[in-house]
């Protein structure tokens, strides 16, 4: 069989699928800092024998938890002489314009373990002065000194000749065999200077730390009798192979999340949707994502540690582009300075939890809320829940401050979660001038189906999708992915007037160097399929957008088409084209991926009686505006195809609930999915 299983901040899921289609899934505690004990743990408790997987699939937070907690590494830095400070000077912009006491971020690599070699080239990649080899020898020699354990090598125009640095790593790995090292050639290929060395620089931060891990995790899968091919999940929305991601460890810096993005995509293939909000709330966070079309948005442009008042860290690789807060069951509701209610970013976590939990927290989270307006049932917690302490805890921190009820407070902190959740919503829809009302929610994550009906209500989407496994989806969703790579290669030309010769030994080139790094890999070449996007703009901007152009090779006519595709998708994205202008390609990006066989999804059998579906119990659920109102509680388990279901209801499932509000309705489609029309008028 194959599994896949995804490290959470609070729970580690996991979901397998049989030769014959039958799927299972499993939830265990996350275990930090031993992440892969939290693997096996939930590798135990799903049941299925060890020794009967095939192929393993992992989405991990290692790499993101060690650039946020400091964690990695001490890291020295060879550059070009001149450029020592590039990481310090970073760029001008900044988020919040009126913050007179801005801070730029302060580099991981400090300013001692920064050093400068002799070597020069142009913007052709041509030498204009030759690599001192003497000086990196001692360089070498004082990183060993300081006690370095990685080395970052990122050298003036290398994304167009890598000579340079490929020099300068062969020297340091005959120096010093053990140290870790990454030169900026082999995370990316794209120009600017400052964002190209951050991504260097993070790569061989994390590089150890992934090493080891990836290594305790692969020595503890064997030690169980687990054989199978392995394969991590990386940013850009596919696999890659356990070796390839020790090299390159920054490739997983959003590993986990972006694998159920890819799987709302599936999901909305399957059922006719093309256009899709994929929503995931975990237990810490709550991340977002639009499909148009079918096409998952990929950018190069990626922060961690961004914000309306702090510029963060870029990341110059491929990563789905995800909206991520600080909002999921287990953030904490608190009053601030002003008195005002916030849920969130500061999360429970799980350990110690929520109230609920009864493992020593005592701050409320939303899924403390949930349970005291009704929505939650007691009965589907891991722990013994004491009702009568979740309530003190709301009373105590929420509803004393304001003088209301216990089930006013619990309501007043979903509302916020919801708000919170909502602004991420409009950032990736309507701020980026999309209408939400053209598409459809796929909403996943253990809190994804309790809050999907109200946000889709508030954004005016009018059709909610709880796809199967949706309290594991990230997880489902891995094992519907290929193998990926992307070669991004700056390569600046006016589009009207391109050498097509050129062009198109260029994107041959880049084709076949991926086929080459597949045949590595052990991938058949009839399984390799290639995609091509040019980053396009008019001649005197900045930036860039993303165009879809034809594979195969360009003729003049192709120019024309791509001239049009991207004055269309100027216009969408920046609200404006500007007809006859002249357009320059900036990066030829080639999507490379190595095709597995996906699981087949098998079909529910009818429901026995549609329109009356069996009643698990009827329970008094608090809503906004109604108060108390008896609301009738149902099994997903016992929900056949067809099945209907009018709000105000709750559907039931171990490890997630799908809350109906009064209006709304529910279908159960063919294959398990729930297809909830939200009551919104076209």
């Amino acid at each position: 069989m194959r599994i896949a299983t995804d490290i959470g901040g609070t729970f580690t899921d996991l979901v397998y699928v049989t030769d014959e289609g039958e799927f299972g899934m499993a939830k265990a505690h996350t275990t930090p800092p031993h992440f892969e004990q939290g693997v096996l743990n939930v590798i135990a408790q799903s049941g299925i024998p060890q020794e009967s997987i095939k192929m393993f699939i992992h989405g991990t937070t290692v790499i993101i938890n060690a650039l946020t907690e400091r964690k990695g590494v001490k890291t020295g830095l060879i550059t070009t002489k001149g450029f020592r400070d590039v990481l310090e000077i970073a760029r001008g912009n900044r988020p919040d314009l009126y913050n007179f006491r801005y801070q730029k971020p302060e580099p991981f690599v400090e300013r001692y373990l920064r050093r400068e070699v002799e070597e020069r080239l142009n913007y052709k990649g041509e030498v204009v002065t030759p690599l001192n080899e003497a000086q990196v020898a001692d360089i070498v020699a004082y990183f060993r000194e300081e006690q370095v354990e990685a080395i970052a090598v990122a050298f003036l125009h290398s994304y167009v000749n890598p000579a340079h640095e490929q020099k300068t790593v062969r020297l340091i790995q005959q120096l010093w065999p053990e140290v870790a090292v990454t030169a900026s050639h082999e995370v990316t290929k794209e120009w600017r200077e400052y964002e190209r060395t951050s991504t260097t620089v993070f790569n061989s931060y994390v590089q150890p730390i992934a090493s080891s891990y990836i290594d305790r995790l692969y020595n503890k899968l064997a030690e169980s009798q687990s054989h199978g091919n392995n394969y991590i999940m990386q940013s850009n929305g596919g696999t890659t192979t356990f070796a390839q991601a020790k090299k390159t460890p920054i490739h997983l810096v959003e590993s986990g999340p972006v694998a159920g993005i890819y799987g709302a995509a599936v999901i909305g293939e399957l059922i006719g949707e093309q256009n899709v909000i994929a929503f995931d709330i975990g237990g810490t966070t709550a991340k977002c994502s639009l499909i148009s079309k079918g096409e998952v948005k990929v950018t190069t442009d990626y922060y961690i540690e961004r914000s309306d008042k702090e510029a963060g860290y870029p990341i110059k690789v491929p990563v789905v582009d995800i909206v991520e807060i600080g909002n999921g069951g287990g953030s904490i509701a608190w009053i601030d300075e002003t008195g005002s209610l916030r849920v969130g970013p500061q999360s429970a976590g799980s350990v110690p939890g929520p109230v609920a939990y009864g493992k020593g927290g005592t701050e409320p989270t939303t899924t403390d809320a949930n349970l005291l307006v009704g929505r939650l049932s007691k009965e589907n917690f891991d722990y013994q829940v004491d009702l009568e302490q979740v309530k003190a805890a709301v009373a105590e921190k929420v509803a004393k401050h304001y003088g209301t009820t216990v089930e006013e407070a619990a309501l007043g902190i979903i509302r916020i979660a919801n708000s919170n959740m909502l602004n991420a919503l409009k950032l990736i829809s309507i701020r980026k001038g999309y209408d939400p009302r053209d598409f459809a929610l796929v909403a996943f994550g253990g809190g994804g189906s309790m809050h999907a009906a109200a946000l889709a209500k508030e954004l005016g989407v009018k059709k909610v999708i709880i796809p199967v496994a949706s309290s594991v989806f990230s997880a489902w969703g891995m094992l519907m992915t290929d193998l990926r790579h992307d070669y991004i290669q700056t390569y600046i030309k006016r589009l009207q007037e391109q050498n097509l010769p050129g062009l198109n030994e260029e994107w041959q080139r880049l084709e076949a160097q991926a086929a080459q790094q597949f045949s590595e890999e052990g991938v058949a070449q009839e399984r390799i399929v290639f995609g091509r996007i040019a980053d396009m703009r008019y001649i005197g901007q900045e930036h860039t957008v993303k165009v879809p152009v034809p594979s195969g090779i360009w003729t003049t006519e192709t120019l024309a088409d791509i001239m049009a595709r991207f004055h269309e998708l100027h216009e969408q994205n920046y609200t404006f084209k500007l007809e006859g202008a002249t357009a320059e390609i900036v990066n030829l990006h080639l999507t490379a991926l190595g095709t597995v066989d996906k699981p087949v999804l098998k079909k529910l059998p009818p429901a026995i009686d549609a329109n009356a579906p069996a009643v698990k119990e009827v329970r008094p659920v608090y809503f906004e505006e109604r108060g108390w109102l008896d609301t009738a509680i149902y099994l997903r388990a016992d929900l056949g195809a067809g099945a209907k279901i009018d709000g105000p209801a709750i559907v039931e499932e171990r490890s997630a609930s799908t809350l109906l509000y009064p209006g709304q309705t529910l279908t159960v489609d063919e294959y398990g999915n729930l297809i909830m029309d939200t009551g919104v008028s076209a």
